[in-house]
């Protein structure tokens, strides 16, 4: 008796093959041009921090800045040409440029935001405006 593999989305596969395909061959979409570094973003009651890897970029290949209420940082990290390209069996890292942009909160001030870059980590720390932080208001008792 032979045994015989179940495979319960097989029937997809055209369906769902497609639309990879779709989504690779998408305009602007280039294997060695583009990249999204990931990011966390979280608050403090006097703050929101965003914290982006960026591994390998140097500082200066890093832009920030605001307009319009939204928050863009964009750079590039170059492929590294020690070896010729040819030589490589696999390239799972990414190169090539970047651009993340965040609407901003209204109760942000903007012209109090802050960036440090440390171990490949980008760190922008965006100050509340003053009415916006949480106050905590004294009862008295008579």
């Amino acid at each position: 008796m032979r045994l015989k593999v179940w495979e319960p989305f097989r029937s997809f596969k055209p369906i769902y093959g497609d639309m990879e395909r779709w989504f690779d061959d998408a305009p602007g979409r280039d294997e060695e041009s583009t990249w999204r570094p990931n990011v966390d973003v979280y608050e403090t009651d006097g703050s929101y921090v965003l914290k982006a890897d960026l591994p390998g970029i140097n500082k200066e290949d890093i832009k920030i800045d605001v307009n319009d209420n939204t928050l863009t940082f964009k750079g590039e990290k170059k492929f590294e040409e020690k070896t010729e390209k040819d030589s490589y069996v696999r390239v799972e890292r990414s190169y090539g440029s970047f651009t993340r942009s965040f609407t901003l909160s209204d109760n942000v001030d903007a012209e109090n935001i802050k960036a440090s870059y440390k171990d490949g980590v980008l760190e922008i720390t965006l100050s509340k405006k003053e009415e916006a932080k949480p106050k905590e208001i004294n009862i008295e008792v008579n």
